[in-house]
């Protein structure tokens, strides 16, 4: 797995923010809510021809050095226009067999408190798939849309989108793919009681594992965000407990993006609680599709969910309460202030979240 040790510093430094949401593989004594990045993986699957997921090139300058990145989307500096990324949910039934818990947790047949429709399909209605929020930040309307939408024209406001207020990256509505079912019978398999909720738990890379035929298998191309979903679930690495990841195929735009997420009850672990999880794995790939290296700042890789784990803002739609991770826009990572809305540091203004 990728280590942020220059966002780790920065974090250490930076009071109010959450460290162990740094990736590393530490071994934890104790459970601690994080995120991951798993590095690109071989190139196995290519795009047919037209099929390449939709990226733009730009650049910032700090301290005399210019910093490169690789977003998704188009360069909001000359387009006025909207993207559309085809997205897929692909829910993950987990069975723990009588020697590990016999329990199973299915996010097509259980339900959040409150609602009489499956967690899927909560999750497929959310903020992160739907529009329907009208997200003002300071008085400026950044629009009735998806949440990571509204986070990126806020991302790009100071310079670019407050000219080209046409300027969208969006998340198709969300095809729901067949279940997997995920049989959990391995010595990293567990039943345990993690922030005062009963969960499974699984190995990172044993899932990871599990997830990479299924590409082919359902017909995923790379032009596309595959969402892999699963219910009270965490996964591991050297200790508890990881609420998701995303990487690569080949880590590049030929390759296939995807994520992993779990999703919890609400109060049962606030960094995954609904689309908490969710919407940090969807941010981070916004802004660092590719996981390759390439986007470093002088505050590490542009991993915008990892400085505010703990950070979460509720927002109701369809008469659900959903919680929205905040997350860092660019100059936490060193661009200048102008780049965003208000000069602001994070969507939600917390301007604790200061890597400079």
């Amino acid at each position: 797995m990728k280590k942020h040790f220059a966002l780790l510093a920065c974090l250490l430094a930076c009071p109010g923010v959450a460290a162990s949401a740094v990736a590393q593989d530490s071994n934890y004594s104790v459970s601690q809510p994080r995120f991951v990045v798993l590095p690109p993986h071989k190139a196995t699957i290519q795009a047919p021809a037209g099929k390449s997921l939709t990226t733009w090139n730009g650049s910032f300058t700090f301290n005399g050095t210019k910093y490169n990145f690789n977003m998704v989307g188009t360069d909001p500096s000359k387009n006025n226009g909207t993207t559309t990324v085809p997205s897929y949910i692909i829910p993950i039934k987990m069975v723990y067999d009588k020697n590990h818990g016999n329990k199973t947790f299915n996010p097509n047949k259980q339900k959040f408190s409150g609602t009489n429709v499956s967690v899927t399909t909560t999750i497929a209605t959310s903020p992160i798939f739907a529009s329907g929020v009208d997200f003002n930040q300071g008085g400026t309307d950044l629009g009735t849309t998806q949440y990571i939408d509204a986070f990126q024209r806020g991302n790009f406001w100071g310079k670019h989108v407050s000219k080209n207020k046409k300027y969208h990256v969006l998340l198709g509505t969300p095809k729901i793919l067949p279940e997997q079912t995920y049989n959990c019978n391995t010595s990293d398999c567990a039943i345990q009681n993690q922030f005062g909720k009963t969960v499974g738990v699984a190995d990172i890379n044993n899932m990871d594992a599990f997830l990479q035929p299924l590409f082919k298998k359902l017909g995923i191309t790379p032009d596309t965000l595959p969402v892999f979903l699963t219910y009270d679930v965490y996964l591991t690495s050297g200790g508890c407990c990881i609420g998701g990841y995303h990487s690569a195929d080949g880590g590049n735009v030929q390759g296939q993006t995807y994520s992993y997420t779990t999703t919890v009850d609400q109060g049962s672990g606030v960094f995954s609680q609904d689309t908490a999880a969710l919407s940090h794995e969807v941010g981070e790939w916004m802004d660092d599709p590719l996981i390759n290296g390439g986007n470093n700042t002088p505050c590490g890789y542009l991993e915008v969910g990892d400085p505010l784990v703990l950070h979460d803002y509720p927002y109701t739609l369809h008469k659900f309460t959903y919680h929205l991770q905040d997350m860092v826009w660019m100059p936490y990572w060193g661009a200048p202030k102008s780049t965003t809305l208000h000069g602001w540091y994070s969507f939600q203004h917390e301007d604790s979240a200061m890597c400079q």
